[in-house]
């Protein structure tokens, strides 16, 4: 028995590497009885049986996973968003926080296109952002600008590259390593948004870690408990322990400090908003889901 990293899934094979060697193995079925799918991302036991080939046997604990993009024991999410073609999303940005903070991934925003437009404008679009503690990167994979920031947020971790589609992601990725040679697509301009050019999930070594492309995709679903929304920002989580209320939910609750820190403009408008619609969508699908 040897252990190793599942680093790609594909057609019902797992490529697990051990060594420096890269395994094609396939899952016992007893994992469709347990209703465990390996993840890219997994540390594995795994058999070898013929040549090269063999068998997953076991997934180990997980750290954390995903369920969009399949992955799992990721260290760190660079969410990749475009300051133009497409526009800026915050709303959607604010939904990616929600669902990487809410498994304790350390979340770094990642502009790009910044040659597209005016550099202090979208700098002051992303203050909340940097007030609210965030790590954020502007980007032009064309020109080499903040990419030696990037590189050395990638050494010795493992990172998923994810956010909408065609913000330019796989040309990202080929600036970082130009060996990769991923395959792009420009912005459709009858649709307003990128080609899914990355089918599945892939890790790649990258400066002494790992990194994940995935596909692109414009919208995610939160299955989150109300509760879970509520602390899943950062800086919501650290200041929900001066509310009144032990689970606060931050919404109608008296002495709310997430609401005074609003009133204070300590936190944007805009991101209450969002929030506020995210708890909805979370009290909404508990009430479809327990009646």
């Amino acid at each position: 028995m040897k252990t190793g990293r599942i680093i790609k899934a594909l057609s019902g094979f797992y490529y697990v590497e051990c060594d420096g060697i890269v395994h094609t193995c396939r899952a016992r079925g007893k994992f469709r009885n347990i209703d465990l799918k390996p993840l890219v991302g997994d540390i594995c036991d795994f058999t070898i049986e013929d040549d090269n080939d063999g068998y997953v046997m076991a997934i180990h604990e997980r750290r954390n996973e995903l369920i969009r993009p399949p992955i799992s024991n990721v260290d760190q999410a660079l969410l990749v968003f475009s300051a133009k073609e497409p526009d800026l999303n915050l709303l959607l940005l604010d939904r990616f926080l929600v669902l990487i903070e809410s498994e304790f991934i350390q979340p770094i925003i990642c502009i790009t296109k910044m040659d597209l437009v005016d550099e202090e404008e979208i700098k002051r679009i992303m203050l909340p952002y940097e007030r609210a503690g965030y790590i954020i990167r502007y980007i032009c994979s064309k020109k080499g600008i903040g990419l030696d920031l990037i590189k050395a947020d990638l050494k010795d971790n493992m990172t998923v590259v994810t956010g909408q589609s065609g913000v330019g992601k796989s040309s990202l990725l080929n600036s970082l390593d130009l060996k990769l040679n991923i395959e792009t697509n420009e912005i459709s301009k009858a649709l307003g948004r990128g080609k899914h050019t990355t089918r599945h999930v892939e890790l790649m070594r990258m400066y002494g870690g790992y990194i994940a492309d995935t596909p692109g995709f414009s919208s995610l679903d939160l299955n989150l408990e109300p509760l879970d929304v509520a602390v899943s920002y950062h800086d919501f989580r650290e200041l929900s322990t001066k509310c009144k209320f032990r689970g606060c939910l931050h919404d109608s609750e008296p002495k709310c400090a997430v609401k005074e820190a609003v009133e204070n403009d300590d936190i944007s408008k805009e991101r209450y908003e969002h929030y506020l619609s995210f708890l909805k969508e979370a009290k909404e699908l508990k009430e479809k889901k327990y009646g």
